[in-house]
């Protein structure tokens, strides 16, 4: 296998099961809250206070869009191997960041 095919392939796999997870989340009718960091160490009464169902969509929606940087560094390896495979990674690094700083935000 040539790096340019490992590198569209590997964008792929990470767009395919970034969708996959997040369409999961969706689906999970807030069954999946617990598996979201930080959430399942609450007490009951904070958990009580949150939309397990809204939880779960919102992530979800989350982790589908974090799909899309690695579609586009899988098109972006057709013509230059490689360098999609490191943009897409730190597109979802800032996206990533980004989320991290409007949870400490909410969580104040």
């Amino acid at each position: 296998m040539s790096g340019k095919a490992f590198c569209i392939l590997f964008d792929l796999v990470m767009a395919f099961l970034f969708f996959l997870i997040g369409f999961l989340f969706c689906r999970s009718d807030g069954r999946a809250a617990g598996l979201l960091s930080g959430y399942n160490t609450k007490s009951p009464e904070e958990r009580r206070k949150h939309d397990e169902k809204a939880l779960c969509r919102d992530y979800g929606k989350r982790m589908m869009f974090w799909a899309v940087p690695f579609l586009g560094g899988a098109l972006l390896d057709a013509f230059f191997p490689g360098y999609g495979v490191l943009l897409s990674w730190i597109l979802w690094a800032v996206l990533f960041v980004l989320l991290l700083r409007e949870r400490h935000r909410r969580e104040r």
